[in-house]
């Protein structure tokens, strides 16, 4: 699998993840206009070898920031290191554009992307309460600094 920067065509599919992997997905209208309306915002796809989009990441640089807002790959395509491939396509991103720490937040539920996050050097420096909509779950705010 291998990550690159997202193109209007693949909004379709960038959908179809967030229906699939999402409990309030973002519609592709809402995609579309962060995609092409935001200059702050940067979309990542992950292509898989038989073509398919099988994940995809974006995040806002504000300033030196990174403010990651999604991070999906479909299920069937889950445990291949594809969120790992896109973790690094946006490092070097964001390295190039000088972007210098990065923040998200994640369901504290979701073990599985923490563990990811903390292998990136992200490291958990607060909880929002309540923070999902459809269940009240608390969100792990997560900061990775980078000196470079």
């Amino acid at each position: 699998m291998k990550a690159r920067f997202a193109e209007e065509r693949d909004l379709p599919a960038m959908a179809e993840i967030e229906r699939r992997c999402f409990h309030t997905p973002w519609s592709e209208e809402v995609l579309r206009e962060d995609m092409t309306g935001n200059p702050m915002s940067v979309y990542i796809v992950l292509d898989a070898d038989d073509g398919e989009v099988a994940g995809y990441m974006s995040f806002w640089q504000i300033f030196d920031e990174g403010h990651i807002n999604n991070v999906a790959v479909l299920p069937e395509y889950r445990r291949r290191h594809g969120a790992s491939e896109l973790l690094e396509f946006m490092t070097a991103v964001s390295e190039e554009r000088g972007i210098s720490s990065h923040t998200l937040e994640v369901r504290a539920s979701n073990e599985g992307a923490i563990s990811l996050y903390r292998k990136f050097g992200f490291e958990e420096a607060g909880v929002r309460r309540g923070y999902y909509e459809d269940d009240g779950e608390d969100a792990i705010i997560m900061w990775r600094n980078h000196e470079g």
